[in-house]
């Protein structure tokens, strides 16, 4: 039997788990302001992860036009805050 650090542990765990969409969503919850500034932030209704899918619902017409222009520059900010290759695609609803 291999051993493993404890956080080496908790990683596999997590990873191989139905948790970690869970887990990344409240992870980019905590950083969505500083991400993304405090007006996008304000009137972003929800954030969540579904497997590898950021979505991002807002009812602000002009913010979802603004939102679905940055999608590439947002994906690559939320992966480099969360240190993985996490967000594949970014669907604005």
């Amino acid at each position: 039997m291999a051993e493993y650090a404890l956080g080496d542990a908790l990683k596999m765990f997590i990873d191989n788990s139905r948790m970690k969409n869970a887990l990344l969503t409240v992870q980019l919850e905590t950083v969505w302001e500083e991400l993304m500034g405090k007006t996008i932030a304000k009137y972003t209704e929800k954030i969540y992860i579904v497997h590898g899918t950021l979505v991002i619902k807002t009812n602000v017409a002009p913010l979802k036009q603004e939102l679905q222009f940055q999608s590439n520059e947002i994906k690559l900010r939320i992966n480099e805050k969360l240190g993985a290759n996490t967000i594949q695609k970014v669907v604005i609803q």
